[in-house]
């Protein structure tokens, strides 16, 4: 217990018999105990049997890019997540005596090839610079750009001092053959609060003293700088804790900072008052905002402005911008004091700055554990040989094709006899959803049936390898969900055999609820499409009372019943099942009006039984069962919000979702209301969520 209480557990002295084991078995037994350090334990790896120069990155050197360049080499940026190198060009080209006039600069997308081409040829000719920005954007333009490159851009045609510079984000579209001749810079932006506030202290335009001193409001003017960039750092660095930071990761970058500056200068000279609602707008639904496209987001971004953007940071001295104390307002000095009191900041500071718990390091760290086993698995060949005395690749994959085709049923759900037991009726609209719910796994297991059969009989030799089969081949080898099953199938990160489980249990309790009619309980997250269920127990109750249904909605009471076995597999007799589904739901009834669910779990924050409220997780904690939860529809008036937590439920931890064609997104649920003792916004910037169903 020692190595995995650790707060470093790679760098203990393992017990009997692992404390004289290499490296590599430390290394392995890291992976099945404490996945979150597996990344500096990995760092101690290279820096001891590598080098040390293994971990540190080049630094990025624009000039000695260029000297290694010449008139017919692309240059290309490859960008990342806040970073942006225009700017830096344009000083680089300035120092090169270029003039802004010889850069030309144009940001690709739909109908931007032609004009990108004409500034290629104009340039060849006089010697300037074209700057291509967003290449990925133009994916169908790629091909053309690979010609122009190749027949183009010649030496006996091209001036000298031409320079063709391309900035992409990586995209399987990109010109191989650029890729190859071009020369690769990447400018990550500096990571760690404290380095981000530096770098945003360090550029254009405050580092400008005229602009630094440009303020008729200079002790508001210099809080705010400091709050606004703060607030540039925060949303920037939460990316790094995935969905718990934001369910999408937003490029925000320098151009977001430097006009939301400016504004914020503009205002302070020009009211006599703080215009703080004009700001928060523009910086928060504007400038950063505009960039922001999930609700759950967006109210997460203006949660996190008020902290900066308020009439305390003002007023107060020593305004505190953390819970801890630790971060506050510098006083008010010149702008070498500001340099010096972010320097004195610490280098690692802790979630609690970014709004969120201690736990979300560990969510960070499993997350960047988990891209490192992708990247390692990508790089492995793929051997149909024994390699040994072991079983063959083949041999493994079709026993496991085998055994999941022994698992699940042998034929589809019966829709016409279903039908006939749970017709259409106008006061039970939970029959059509099962019959949709059943239409929709029988098209899924269907799938999965014929893709096995068929990858048997290709591992025999009897039909042909396709490229469809070989991916599914694939896939299962390495134990991840083929895509030709994905494509047809609810969202899933689960791994295939925890995958295949879960589908069996889903299937489950579909059959328990053809056999024995719906269960007092509904396990939400065994439905394929969450929101057709939803919407039948608010048509259900706006039928029974006659009240249109978008006057209607959801009020929420959580029980202190927990159901915990719906995932086990049900007996065999119809008696015995019936039997074992009262066990299951301790007696609970359905209730007139709404529905009783069960199996959501809450990431970020833990429910208390006791004082029936939300509260902060338990350590190494990362994610708390809810108990049953009563759906109680009711009129939209009546519906009691104060003193709750508006919870999103997405059906995955990646919570990212895209618009269907139903016009519901592929990830999020609804919102439940959550009693808490805390402000809304405390949970907020926690990226409190409920998740139907875990990654593993």
């Amino acid at each position: 217990m020692t190595v995995y209480e650790s707060q470093n557990p790679h760098v203990e002295i393992f017990p009997y018999p692992f404390e004289n084991a290499s490296d590599m078995i430390r290394l392995i037994i890291l992976r099945c105990l404490r996945l979150d350090r597996v990344i500096p334990a990995v760092q101690n790896f290279i820096e001891r049997h590598i080098g040390r120069q293994f971990l540190e990155p080049p630094a990025f050197d624009l000039t000695s890019s260029y000297n290694d360049s010449n008139c017919c080499t692309p240059l290309i940026f490859i960008l990342s997540s806040g970073s942006d190198p225009l700017n830096a060009l344009m000083r680089f080209g300035a120092d090169k005596g270029i003039k802004p006039t010889d850069i030309q600069t144009i940001s690709l997308g739909q109908g931007q090839g032609p004009l990108a081409e004409r500034l290629i040829n104009a340039g060849i000719a006089d010697g300037s610079w074209v700057v291509l920005q967003n290449c990925h954007l133009a994916a169908s333009w790629m091909a053309y750009l690979e010609k122009i490159c190749n027949e183009v851009i010649v030496p006996e045609k091209t001036h000298p001092n031409f320079r063709l510079w391309l900035t992409s984000y990586p995209s399987s579209d990109f010109p191989v053959s650029i890729l190859q001749n071009g020369i690769k810079m990447t400018n990550e932006p500096p990571k760690g609060l404290r380095s981000n506030l530096l770098r945003s202290y360090s550029t254009d335009p405050i580092s400008d003293k005229n602009f630094w001193e440009g303020c008729n409001k200079p002790q508001i003017w210099h809080k705010m700088i400091y709050g606004l960039c703060f607030f540039h750092a925060l949303v920037q660095e939460r990316i790094k804790y995935g969905a718990l930071g934001w369910n999408i990761a937003y490029q925000f970058n320098d151009s977001d900072l430097r006009i939301s500056v400016r504004q914020l200068q503009m205002f302070l000279n020009d009211y006599h008052d703080l215009p703080l609602d004009a700001l928060k707008y523009l910086t928060g639904e504007c400038n950063y905002g505009g960039r922001v496209t999930d609700a759950n987001d967006r109210r997460c971004l203006i949660s996190l402005l008020n902290i900066f953007y308020n009439h305390d940071l003002v007023s107060q001295e020593n305004y505190s911008l953390s819970p801890s104390g630790i971060y506050r307002i510098p006083p008010e000095g010149s702008y070498e004091s500001y340099l010096e009191f972010i320097k004195a900041l610490p280098s690692l500071p802790g979630p609690e700055i970014y709004g969120l718990h201690e736990n979300a390091d560990i969510t960070k760290d499993n997350q960047e554990t988990a891209q490192l086993f992708d990247a390692i698995l990508l790089t492995l060949p793929r051997e149909s040989g024994s390699g040994g005395e072991g079983k063959s690749d083949e041999t493994t994959v079709s026993e496991l094709a085998m055994d999941i085709l022994t698992k699940l049923p042998k034929e589809d759900f019966d829709i016409h006899s279903v039908m006939k037991r749970y017709p259409v009726v106008y006061e039970e609209s939970m029959n059509t959803v099962l019959r949709q719910e059943l239409i929709r796994f029988n098209s899924l297991t269907s799938v999965i049936r014929s893709s096995l059969q068929n990858l048997l009989k290709a591992i025999k030799g009897f039909v042909v390898m396709s490229a469809e089969l070989e991916e599914l081949y694939d896939s299962m080898l390495v134990g991840k969900i083929p895509a030709l099953w994905a494509a047809r199938s609810y969202p899933s990160l689960k791994s295939l055999g925890s995958y295949v489980v879960d589908l069996l249990a889903r299937l489950s309790f579909f059959n328990e609820w053809i056999l024995l009619n719906s269960p007092p309980v509904f396990w939400i997250s065994g439905f394929y499409f969450t929101q057709s269920f939803l919407t039948g127990v608010l048509q259900n109750f706006a039928r029974k009372y006659t009240i249109p249904i978008d006057m209607v909605g959801f009020d929420f009471e959580v029980k202190k019943i927990y159901v915990s076995n719906v995932l086990e597999p049900p007996s065999s007799s119809d008696s015995s099942v019936e039997e074992e589904r009262k066990n299951t739901f301790n007696g609970l009834q359905r209730p007139d009006n709404g529905a009783l669910i069960t199996g959501l779990f809450i990431d970020g924050a833990r429910w208390d039984s006791e004082t029936e409220v939300i509260t902060e997780s338990k350590p190494k904690i990362l994610f708390d069962a809810m108990p049953v939860i009563w759906l109680v529809p009711k009129k939209l008036e009546k519906i009691e919000k104060e003193s709750k937590y508006a919870c999103p439920v997405y059906k995955t931890s990646i919570r990212r979702g895209t618009l269907s064609t139903t016009g519901h997104s592929t990830n999020f649920v609804l919102s439940i209301l959550l009693p808490t003792q805390e402000p809304e916004s405390h949970w907020i910037n926690r990226g409190v969520a409920a998740l139907c169903q875990l990654d593993d």
